[in-house]
């Protein structure tokens, strides 16, 4: 049957995806409420209101609204990116519709208590000041932040300054402008019935108010890196370059470069920078896309006397990729694709969070078929020729320890 796709007049989109041969059925639904859209001076307000609308809904407190999901068996999640918040669930295919009553409460008749919004502040303090007890994550915070620039490259969790100056007034604000019908996506995946679920939505969803919230900002100009001093025997190494977003028809021959370097204990930087010369205890690239562009996003952990070297190693592998790739390297890269499309096709959960991404980032979804196919037809020729016309350039280098580092573009 595919992936269906029902538009309601409000601004909702439905995607589904009718998975026979599954028993349970998963939804995942992206808000308009991510981290460009905080205030200036209230960054972190949609970590806040994500929390808060699990306080109670309808006529549910916040322990009725808990122990109803638990009762039909959900397994659910939230989080917040630049861009949205994700809510996901999955549960047995029998309780979709029920799961889905319960949620349509959260998202359009929350609580908001205002005599819990300090609890919720400190649940949000706590998810800021774990990131800030990560160097490594921390180090990648601020790369992402100097790759994009402001909003696109603000971080989910917030600021302390912006987190503690939140008002109740402010969740409702944000809640009003954001937790809205247009530009919200709610994909389906798993064992139900395509038109059911319309008739469960539009009973649901059908009649949610638009709000007038302004896009947020375009902006964001990326900025040079930089060191950040961090009094430790380890340094964290974040390096970034431009790459084709998710929408680019190249999208999957820059996958497949990024997938030659990292990926696999065979992919280059595991084997030259952790196997051959045990130089740090962690190294990974991976591709980073927003709407309209996208990076390569790449980190590196290693002691503090061996920083200088894993940062040189690690940049020359990033050029040496440009040379191109070989087919040994090709059909180890299928091999780990292919398996990831396996069990993403046995997996309601990743299966209904990549279809909202796909309608999201393409305004249409691929088939797992057809992606099977983009990744047949990856071949050494044609990765190779994306690599000519886009080779690793202009590094954007964070770090993180005691010391800054140099940045040399020569070969290690």
């Amino acid at each position: 049957m595919g992936v269906q796709v029902q538009e309601f007049e409000n601004g909702l989109v439905l995607l589904g995806e009718p998975i026979r041969s599954l028993e349970s059925a998963a939804f995942t639904f992206l808000l308009p409420s991510g981290a460009a859209h905080d205030p200036d001076q209230r960054r972190g307000l949609a970590a806040l209101t994500c929390d808060m609308v699990q306080r109670g809904c309808g006529e549910r407190d916040s322990r009725q609204f808990i122990e109803d999901l638990e009762n039909l068996g959900v397994d659910g999640g939230e989080s917040v990116s630049v861009a949205h918040t994700n809510f996901g669930a999955a549960m047995l295919a029998d309780n979709l519709a029920a799961a889905l009553a319960i949620y349509a409460e959260m998202l359009r008749d929350p609580h908001l208590p205002a005599e819990q919004l300090e609890a919720s502040r400190q649940v949000a303090i706590q998810e800021l000041r774990a990131v800030e007890d990560e160097p490594g994550q921390k180090a990648m915070q601020e790369l992402r932040r100097h790759v994009y620039g402001d909003p696109w490259g603000r971080p989910g969790c917030g600021d302390l300054v912006g987190l503690e100056a939140a008002t109740i007034d402010d969740v409702q604000k944000q809640f009003a402008n954001c937790y809205q019908p247009r530009g919200t996506i709610l994909a389906v995946a798993g064992n139900f019935d395509w038109q059911q679920l319309c008739d469960t939505v539009a009973n649901l969803f059908g009649d949610w108010q638009v709000a007038g919230a302004a896009d947020p900002p375009t902006g964001g100009e990326p900025t040079a890196g930089g060191h950040i001093e961090h009094d430790s025997n380890q340094t964290q190494i974040g390096i970034a370059y431009p790459c084709v977003p998710y929408r680019d028809p190249d999208y999957y021959q820059a996958w497949g470069g990024v997938g030659i370097l990292s990926g696999g204990m065979s992919s280059r930087l595991f084997t030259e920078v952790r196997e051959k010369r045990g130089l740090c205890y962690s190294v990974y690239a991976s591709c980073h896309s927003l709407r309209d562009r996208g990076s390569v996003l790449c980190y590196a952990g290693t002691s503090a006397e061996r920083a200088q070297e894993t940062l040189d190693v690690t940049l020359a592998e990033l050029q040496r990729l440009a040379e191109g790739i070989e087919p040994v390297e090709l059909a180890r890269l299928k091999a780990r694709m292919k398996s990831s499309l396996i069990m993403q096709q046995e997996s309601s959960t990743a299966r209904s969070s990549a279809i909202a991404r796909d309608w999201y980032h393409l305004g249409d979804v691929r088939t797992l078929e057809v992606v099977g196919k983009i990744i047949d037809d990856l071949s050494c020729e044609s990765i190779n020729a994306y690599l000519a016309a886009h080779p690793p350039s202009d590094f954007t280098v964070v770090t993180l320890g005691p010391n800054p580092l140099e940045v040399s573009l020569g070969t290690a």
